[in-house]
């Protein structure tokens, strides 16, 4: 049984409408059948779904609001996450979700149909084979800070639209300071902890890391 129900993400996210809460309640049922036939999220996680994946996702939108018309490029989406949850709390917002795995697209093509998200365009490749740019690019558990900087920072665009200037927004656990090091302070960067906005314990030591571009 997943630790956490809707109704708590509608207490961190008391702005969802009715059509958005149907959205993330179908994603349970959906993905568990998916995962049955395809193992897109770990046995020990499916039943933690809205805790460790869809609650996770949507830590992103606690540190910046992506307004409508931008466009966001989630690399190495896995299952479509963070880019699915996100996607139903900005409907406004255009996703692309891209993975190098073509039956990881596939479960993410048929949760974006069941769904009838029209912001969302899942696409089985890499994101050096793009000819597009985005606002931000956003992932979580993809790989080390400055392979992930290398992959997405030439796929953002210049003109800014948001408070926050374009960049990157990462899921990140653990000790990431290693990471940032490596960085050896060409890029500004700000670090939100998760149990900033949740409580659970989960959270904790977990991250949003941005890099501005």
């Amino acid at each position: 049984m997943d630790q956490i129900d809707i109704q708590k993400i509608v207490e961190y996210f008391p702005q969802i409408s009715p059509l958005q809460k149907e959205q993330l309640e179908k994603l349970g049922p959906i993905y568990k059948e998916w995962n049955d036939k395809i193992n897109v999220i770990s046995r020990k996680d499916i039943d933690n779904l809205y805790e460790r994946h869809v609650l996770h996702a949507l830590s992103i939108a606690k540190v910046t609001k992506f307004v409508p018309g931008a466009e966001i490029l989630d690399l190495g989406t896995g299952g479509g996450f963070p880019g699915i949850p996100l996607a139903i709390l900005f409907p406004e917002t255009q996703f692309w979700l891209v993975d190098g795995t073509g039956k990881k697209i596939k479960v993410v093509q048929e949760v974006v149909d069941a769904l009838e998200l029209k912001n969302v365009k899942a696409k089985h490749t890499r994101a050096e084979e793009l000819n597009h740019h985005f606002d931000f690019v956003i992932c979580r558990a993809v790989a080390r800070l400055n392979k992930l900087i290398h992959w997405g920072f030439p796929r953002i665009k210049s003109k800014q639209q948001h408070g926050l200037p374009n960049g990157l927004l990462a899921l990140k656990g653990g000790n990431i300071f290693d990471e940032i090091d490596e960085l050896a302070n060409k890029h500004y960067t700000e670090l939100y902890p998760l149990t900033d906005f949740f409580k659970e314990d989960y959270f904790i030591e977990k991250y949003v890391l941005y890099v501005q571009r």
